[in-house]
């Protein structure tokens, strides 16, 4: 049986990781959270709004109300990469060479490991970000599509197009597809090679969690009440294909999370339940009955045997499966 270790913290949970081996938990009040030989916390911003892994899991990045984006190491120490004093950062990747892009307005900012910035314009307000798997490209998503840029390079964004407004966007772990989530309850796709269009649709609600599979073979999504799992095997990635749909209950899904070795993703619901279904059998086992407040983060450790997780009232904590 899983245990739990639980952190009880106040507010909303915006990113619950690992950091090496050590769990880190990132509030919207702008404090940081993290047990290493007992609890520890600072405060990095005032007021944050994103936050992510380096592309090594050595450090994590944030961005926040004060328009600061920050470094934290696994020891607590930071350092600011960027200060755009008056604007918010709206979010914020992490990629290749010690990249980090973010995005404040209509502008999308990559700042290179020597500190060197590219900055790119877009017609509508940056609403997600996303490197792809080698080298430095970013993707932007925005109203009516997503921009594709190369950081450091002079030339016209490759435009992918699709009508209405796009949030969240992700690569495939083979770079071969691009995929957005919508405000429409719905996921929009590209295949890079030829641009070809990929739908999904029919979410109850808007998807706010995406998580790809260890392999790439499977895209798991939350906005209905299962985990919503795409099949991206073969050239036509999802088309024609009915996805699965694991871990059905009346509770909406609000966060996905995929082991980072086997065909299992984490579950987490609105009343805070979280299970672990495998796939494509659809075997489930609960890690975690209802809480306070909705699952609004996870993250496996790098052995996956540690999950991370946190909620929308700061009802957060560590299941272990060693035990």
């Amino acid at each position: 049986m899983p245990t739990i270790a639980p952190l009880h913290l106040d507010g909303h949970c915006v990113a619950a990781n690992f950091i090496g081996a050590v769990p880190f938990f990132a509030l919207a009040d702008g404090s940081l959270h993290w047990l290493d030989h007992g609890g520890k916390s600072a405060d990095i911003h005032d007021g944050l709004l994103c936050a992510t892994r380096d592309w090594q899991g050595r450090s994590l990045l944030t961005g926040g109300e004060d328009g600061k984006i920050v470094r934290t190491t696994s020891d607590g120490g930071s350092e600011i990469l960027a200060d755009n004093a008056g604007k918010w950062i709206n979010c914020i990747a992490a990629g290749p060479q010690d990249a980090v892009a973010f995005s404040t307005g209509r502008s999308t900012i990559v700042r290179k490991a020597d500190g060197t910035l590219s900055e790119f314009q877009e017609e509508r307000t940056v609403e997600g970000l996303a490197f792809a798997p080698k080298g430095l490209r970013i993707a932007a998503t925005r109203y009516n599509g997503v921009s594709l840029h190369w950081a450091g390079i002079q030339a016209p964004a490759v435009d992918l197009d699709w009508k209405g407004a796009h949030t969240q966007v992700i690569f495939s772990p083979d770079g071969n597809y691009v995929v957005s989530s919508m405000q429409e309850n719905a996921l929009h796709g590209w295949r890079l090679s030829d641009g070809k269009h990929m739908r999904m649709s029919g979410y109850p609600s808007k998807v706010k969690s995406l998580s790809w599979s260890a392999r790439g073979k499977w895209l798991a999504s939350s906005g209905a009440p299962a985990a919503v799992v795409w099949p991206f095997s073969g050239k036509d990635g999802p088309m024609g294909k009915a996805p699965l749909q694991l871990g059905k209950r009346d509770e909406a899904v609000t966060c996905v999370a995929c082991h980072p070795t086997d065909d299992v993703v984490a579950i987490g619901y609105g009343d805070g339940t979280i299970l672990a279904a495998s796939f494509p059998e659809g075997k489930e086992a609960t890690l975690r009955r209802s809480g306070k407040g909705a699952v609004s983060s996870m993250q496996w450790n790098d052995k996956g045997v540690q999950l991370a997780f946190g909620t929308e009232s700061g009802d957060c904590g560590i299941i272990d499966l060693t035990a």
